[in-house]
């Protein structure tokens, strides 16, 4: 039930040949009964990209959003690097106050 259907030898196409025939470009078929002569398609012209066009409403909106960013991505950074600058801070104090400690104890 599982096994594989192979077809016998004599009737399993070759590896170097293929069972569609290969294009050839032409509108009709070799066969066809038209009084016209076949011809190839004509080429497709790549779509037309529309230009941007920057009114004084857009270019303020566009400059509204630049700050915008700027600023929310510097008040990003500022408050990480304060963060970083008050954990430094905590983490010397806790160093001094544990030293003072140890000194005091070595003296009694």
């Amino acid at each position: 039930m599982f096994t594989p259907k192979i077809p016998p030898p004599d009737t399993a196409p070759t590896p170097g040949t293929s069972l569609v025939p290969p294009l050839t470009g032409l509108v009709h078929p070799p066969a066809c009964t038209c009084h016209h002569t076949p011809t190839a398609p004509a080429p497709v012209p790549p779509p037309a990209r529309p230009a941007v066009q920057l009114t004084p409403g857009s270019l303020l909106v566009a400059a509204a959003g630049g700050t915008a960013m700027v600023l929310i991505i510097g008040t990003v950074l500022v408050s990480m690097l304060l963060a970083t600058a008050i954990t430094a801070a905590s983490v010397a104090i806790c160093a001094v106050v544990l030293r003072s400690l140890l000194n005091n104890q070595k003296g009694n």
